[in-house]
């Protein structure tokens, strides 16, 4: 009896001891959270006026956050810029998210990570990945004829029965690029216009050139809309923009200009008048559609990069981030990061590139006030977005500045900030 006495009482002092260890474990770790000791996932603020890094577990950023914000700064002192939004993603990781200048030229209301912009083009995504979610549903298959599913769209010789949805996605419809865009700006009827390409002469036939659609490719909206029996503007919303939690993103012109806070668009910069919000591809919302705050657009980039597979799964960011058709004329554009970008191809509602080495997948957009754009690797899980008010294309540049960064590659002044060309405004061209 006296040795069980002894190993119980062995064990007591075992368990009493465990007790005090775990008791000074918690006090300590109490202790550090009420002094405001760093925190495991917390972001922190390193600039004023938004410019947040969300750090899980300390280490050393390949962008260099501090310098890319004082060239920002520098950016939007010029007399061509008004206000600008941007957003960056390292690791994953939503990182820097800040405004520059203001929502409308000579006023005061600075523009902030909420103030809502225009996507123009890079709407094309959203409804790229809209569509590719419903093959994956088995609710229609990519290769099927899109005249099956969009039923105003007509090509040249009923061709739109052997032209496939992937071909209508990735702008092979054997039509010439824009056909019809200039009837849409003029305000014509968008599924009128459809029927009427079936007018015009091919260039080639169907699946075998890349030309640059906004009319034809809204046919997407009516494979959406056919398929999900509710209009585009609600099926994107339920299964994309709220499952994502981008709540600030809308499909029509009401969703920007209802804004509480919403740039305004200008043709020119500081010593411009803003101009009318046109109507015109909100009429063709898969083609040019979407409004968001900055934010938005950087969860959206978050999204393609895989953060959310139970909304968008790997193989459906596979279909639409792979490689179509090869695209020499948007190479020409680009012409002047030639260094950079060695090859261009468009997969369904994206483009594809060749940096230095790297596949990198983004695009950019540009409708009457609007400037756009978003680039990213999907591998580092690391890019940019951009939202701007104003004509001219200059921040393109900072697609370049950023991923250099990520890349280690040397540094080049791509935001042209020693010396401005307005040239660049053709690296937009093809754009809504």
């Amino acid at each position: 009896m006296s040795g069980r006495r002894g190993l119980l009482s062995r064990r007591i002092q075992i368990a009493f001891l465990a007790a005090v260890v775990l008791a000074v474990f918690v006090f300590v770790a109490f202790g550090n959270s009420l002094a405001g000791r760093p925190g495991p996932v917390e972001p922190r603020s390193l600039l004023p006026q938004g410019l947040k890094i969300g750090v899980a577990e300390p280490r050393e950023s390949d962008i260099d956050y501090r310098r890319i914000d004082a060239r920002l700064k520098a950016l939007v002192e010029q007399d061509n810029m008004v206000g600008l939004a941007v957003g960056i993603v390292e690791d994953g990781q939503l990182r820097f998210l800040k405004g520059y200048g203001v929502t409308v030229a000579g006023g005061d209301q600075p523009v902030t990570p909420q103030t809502i912009f225009r996507w123009a083009s890079l709407s094309k995504g959203v409804a790229a990945d809209m569509v590719a979610k419903l093959a994956e549903d088995d609710r229609l298959s990519l290769y099927e004829p899109v005249g099956r599913y969009a039923p105003s769209l007509r090509l040249p010789g009923g061709t739109e029965n052997q032209a496939t949805v992937s071909d209508l996605l990735s702008h092979r419809l054997g039509i010439f690029a824009h056909a019809n865009d200039s009837k849409l700006e003029d305000g014509g009827d968008a599924r009128m216009l459809r029927a009427g390409l079936g007018s015009l002469t091919a260039i080639c036939p169907p699946g075998q050139c890349h030309a640059y659609q906004n009319v034809a490719y809204d046919a997407a909206s009516e494979i959406v809309e056919g398929l999900t029996g509710k209009s585009y503007a609600e099926a994107v919303r339920e299964q994309l923009f709220l499952p994502l939690g981008m709540t600030s993103a809308s499909l029509t012109r009401d969703g920007l200009v209802n804004a509480d806070n919403w740039a305004r668009p200008h043709r020119g910069g500081k010593n411009s008048q803003p101009v009318e919000v046109t109507d015109s591809y909100y009429r063709v919302p898969a083609a040019g559609g979407v409004n968001s705050s900055i934010k938005d657009l950087a969860v959206w980039m978050q999204a393609q990069m895989g953060r959310d597979p139970d909304i968008l799964s790997r193989k459906v960011l596979e279909n639409v981030s792979s490689p179509r058709a090869a695209t020499p004329g948007e190479q020409r554009r680009m012409r002047k990061f030639a260094e950079r970008l060695t090859e261009a191809s468009y997969g369904l509602g994206w483009r594809i590139y060749d940096y230095a080495g790297h596949k990198v997948v983004g695009h950019r957009g540009g409708v009457t006030g609007y400037r756009s754009l978003i680039m990213f690797d999907p591998k580092k899980k690391s890019g940019v977005v951009a939202l701007w008010n104003s004509g001219t294309a200059q921040p393109g540049g900072l697609e370049f500045e950023v991923m250099d960064m990520v890349y280690k590659l040397p540094t080049r002044d791509w935001l042209e900030l020693e010396e401005v060309d307005d040239s660049s405004e053709q690296a937009f061209a093809g754009s809504s």
